[in-house]
């Protein structure tokens, strides 16, 4: 900004004295906050998906026939379900014949992954598979929300750039008296605004490096296979198209947000590591030689990602044939708290692989019920209906007068039909599949959708704990979708400052696991010891039930990432204070770290 504002100053000086020098300073100073401002308002209320548009992307519908984008769907759904948070937005830049890709939003709930054509064309499945698992590395890292809230803070520094070249390249045709001399003062702004443009790529490219390279390592573990990852870079770096973007106004706002290097940009403004480094940290033993050898085999016979799937035998892998077995819904499992703050936004290659099995089990008719958007909102409220029948009348009249007869009597049918009998662990992943959907209703349909979960979970107070829990992840996952920069991300809060409201939350996790209020206790305390180990909070039973919980959520957002963990560990100690956890424990245990934002994959390392 200094540098911006020296030298329109200096300009200005030249031009009409030093008369004029404060009053350009305030009002170079007024354009570069008020552009920011503008820039991040904007991004606030359009979230990820605003930058995807804004990039030429095309939706993928979720009934996709199209086997390319059905490829690229089941890959995306499957590692959403591995991560355990929302299946996010898809987008194809189809006019992008460059490999590359970019994840973009505040919160997972309101995240977008878009890839060009180019990438679902020559990347096979293995390749791909690398790709989003580094886009989603950079949702779990915080990366993203970091990314969009650079691109409204760069866009006033490099504003006058913007504002220069647009006028030269619209006003060149003017054959007015006036204009050369706004052509004039356009260049000059042109020139000014490079002084913002060189900065704003040296910040990106200081930002960008490193959190390119820890989302490599991230795709690694999380695939525990580096072919994928290092063949898409090898594709990169060996076709002639690469990764460079064919729209580079627009690439170079996201540059930094980038899969591979968009602009082709070295050294001081790289917002890449080298390729080559990218890849030897992937194969030790590569050499630039090799990319050398790939790119002249490439241009005799570039490479198509569907043939190789066949040759490799990838074509059935996947959601649709996938393995595995899920455990019985009454089995238990040992696990320590630190172990399960460790699973936190860290899937692995057996989650993945869990993953795989979990999608490939969820019945076809509840995939078709997830995916319409007139069976999506009676699907989802099926799943929070409770057993007994005077609260389920209870609920279904709240879900009437809501939303409709209609809707309270698909979810009735839903929910003594293909939800009857199904496994704990593939309730979370059917609501994560449906959420692409459902955040593509009207904003007074959610809101009223927002409205009837909480009737619902709230009714008689005779809803479990499972089903308070899943209701609430339902409303901040669409209440993020609605407000993206609502979702503050982590506060500063400690541990102490919010013992009254980890006590509560402690409380009733620890009553509704057990009838005996002795061994409830017991739960409690083991909880308290893990958390807040020099706090004397008593074990009180909360008259209210779960819909005491209703005044510890705003308290417990505001908590810092290591206090997150040593929470997620004290809930662990609750609900493992017997040395086993059932699949409903480690459900709820799950759904509770989602409401926190600390998602976990789907199912729990055991000890």
């Amino acid at each position: 900004m200094l540098g911006i504002v020296a030298a329109v100053d200096v300009a200005v000086y030249l031009v009409a004295g030093p008369q004029a020098l404060v009053a350009a300073t305030l009002l170079t100073l007024a354009l570069i906050g008020l552009s920011s401002l503008f820039r991040i308002a904007a991004l606030r209320s359009g979230g990820g998906e605003s930058v995807a548009l804004q990039m030429g992307g095309t939706p993928v519908p979720e009934d996709t026939a199209d086997f390319n984008l059905r490829r690229l769907r089941n890959v995306v759904e499957e590692i959403a379900i591995a991560s355990g948070v929302p299946v996010p937005r898809i987008f194809v830049l189809e006019h992008e014949a460059g490999i590359n890709a970019f994840a973009a939003g505040y919160a997972p709930a309101d995240a977008v992954i878009a890839v060009t054509r180019g990438a679902l064309d020559r990347l096979n499945r293995d390749e791909l598979q690398g790709v989003i698992a580094h886009e989603f590395a950079h949702v779990l890292n915080g990366d993203m929300r970091l990314n969009i809230r650079l691109i409204g803070v760069l866009f006033g520094i490099m504003v006058l750039a913007i504002i220069g070249r647009k006028v030269l390249l619209y006003g060149g045709r003017s054959r007015d008296r006036g204009a050369a001399a706004v052509l004039m003062a356009a260049l000059v702004a042109m020139l000014i605004g490079y002084v913002g443009l060189f900065f704003g790529r040296m910040i990106k490219a200081g930002v960008s490096r490193t959190r390119e390279s820890l989302a490599d390592a991230s795709a690694v573990q999380f695939t525990r296979q580096t072919r994928g990852l290092a063949g898409a870079l090898k594709k990169i770096g060996g076709l002639d198209e690469g990764s460079r973007m064919a729209d580079r106004s627009q690439a170079e706002e996201v540059s930094h947000m980038l899969f591979g290097d968009g602009l082709g940009l070295a050294g001081l403004f790289a917002t890449h590591p080298p390729l080559v480094k990218r890849i030897q940290a992937l194969e030790p033993g590569f050499r630039a030689e090799q990319l050398e050898q790939l790119r002249a085999r490439w241009r005799v016979a570039p490479p198509v990602g569907l043939d190789e799937d066949l040759q490799l035998g990838l074509v059935e892998h996947g959601g649709e044939q996938g393995g595995g077995m899920l455990p019985a819904a009454a089995s238990e499992v040992t696990v320590t708290p630190p172990m399960v703050a460790a699973q936190i936004a860290s899937p692995g290659a057996d989650d993945y692989r869990r993953a795989d099995a979990i999608a490939a089990r969820i019945p076809e008719a509840l995939r078709t019920l997830a995916r319409g958007r007139d069976t999506v909102m009676p699907l989802l409220l099926g799943l929070l209906l409770g057993e007994g029948e005077r609260l389920r009348s209870n609920q279904l009249m709240e879900i009437g007068a809501r939303l409709g007869d209609p809707v309270a009597a698909a979810a009735e049918r839903y929910s003594v039909g293909p939800l009857q009998g199904l496994h704990p662990i593939l309730r979370l992943p059917l609501a994560a599949l449906a959420f692409p959907v459902l955040r593509l209703r009207p904003r007074p349909e959610l809101d009223a959708f927002l409205d009837t979960v909480h009737a619902v979970v709230h009714a008689d107070g005779e809803v479990s704990l499972f089903e308070y829990c899943l209701g609430k992840l339902l409303q901040v996952q669409v209440r993020d979708s609605l407000e993206p920069g609502r979702n503050p991300g982590f506060g500063r809060r400690k541990l102490p400052q919010v013992g009254s409201e980890v006590a509560t939350l402690l409380c009733v996790v620890a009553r509704m696991g057990h009838a005996d209020p002795a061994e409830a206790q017991r739960a409690y305390l083991a909880g308290m010891a893990q958390v807040l180990p020099r706090t004397h909070l008593p074990y009180l039973e909360r008259a209210e039930g779960v819909r005491a919980l209703d005044a510890v959520w705003d308290a417990l957002e505001a908590l810092d990432p290591l206090a997150r963990q040593a929470l997620v560990e004290g809930i662990t100690a609750t609900i493992s204070h017997d040395d086993r956890v059932t699949v409903a424990e480690a459900e709820l245990l799950r759904t509770i770290c989602g409401v926190l934002r600390c998602p976990l994959p789907p199912m729990l390392e055991t000890a």
